[in-house]
């Protein structure tokens, strides 16, 4: 079993990190003194579930998080600063502190230190998050202690539930739409507007016609999806949201 750290301070060490291709020295104390700090730390970049789900999610969330008493979101791995500062290109994480513990000196020191020599890893972090408040650990959500790399506490949501139960979630919004396309560009600043954060998808760049068909049934641009439903065009989005916000 792993030791629950609530109330107690978090490890003294130093992170080696890169800035501007620079080692950048970072103590334990820069990173959390004075400050609220939501951490999730994971078995390993660029691996399948903390690259499609876990990191995604906090980057998401980190606005949310900000908006109740949150100063940082700060992922920890046990790679080393080449590794971090990649992954988090490829991931497009500019919401998130990237915290490379190339030694393992901080996740030892959280207990969180394991063995993956059965799949040529070596020494990486086990699965767990926490949220600390000037260096001490206020709450801990740590994986189930079983076989392979279980996810189910060290999530976005389930912190952001912990720390504001009411808190609204950002909505997952697509937009699929063409170069040139002055319905996309309206329905685009449309959400702009409503300050609503989306994801753009290009035909002929990120899809093709046939694609666009197999998820709306047409090939018509722009499409809207909010939250898994089909809004449809321009027009659809207005009366959408005019009537949200009559809501």
């Amino acid at each position: 079993m792993f030791e629950n750290r609530e109330g107690q301070k978090v490890p003294q060490v130093t992170f080696h990190t890169r800035r501007d291709h620079e080692w950048v020295d970072v103590t334990t104390d820069e990173v959390f003194k004075g400050k609220t700090v939501v951490v999730f730390s994971l078995p390993g970049a660029f691996t399948p579930t903390c690259s499609s789900t876990h990191v995604p999610r906090y980057n998401q969330l980190a606005p949310a998080f900000r908006q109740h008493g949150v100063d940082d979101v700060v992922c920890v791995s046990v790679n080393d600063a080449f590794v971090m500062n990649e992954w988090k290109a490829e991931q497009k994480a500019d919401n998130v502190t990237f915290m490379p513990d190339g030694n393992g000196h901080f996740t030892e020191g959280m207990g969180m230190l394991v063995d993956k020599e059965e799949l040529g890893f070596g020494k990486r972090s086990w699965r767990y998050s926490m949220l600390v408040r000037d260096g001490v650990v206020e709450k801990m959500f740590i994986e189930p202690d079983r076989p392979g790399d279980p996810f189910e506490v060290s999530d976005a949501d389930t912190m952001l539930a912990c720390i504001a139960p009411n808190a609204e979630k950002p909505k997952d919004v697509t937009v699929f739409s063409r170069e040139g396309c002055e319905y996309c560009i309206r329905a685009k600043g449309m959400l702009h507007d409503a300050g609503i954060r989306f994801e753009e998808l290009v035909l002929n760049r990120d899809f093709t016609e046939a694609t666009i068909r197999a998820v709306s049934g047409m090939s018509m641009v722009p499409q809207v999806f909010i939250n898994g439903d089909r809004i449809g065009g321009s027009e659809d989005l207005e009366r959408y949201l005019a009537k949200a916000e009559a809501a």
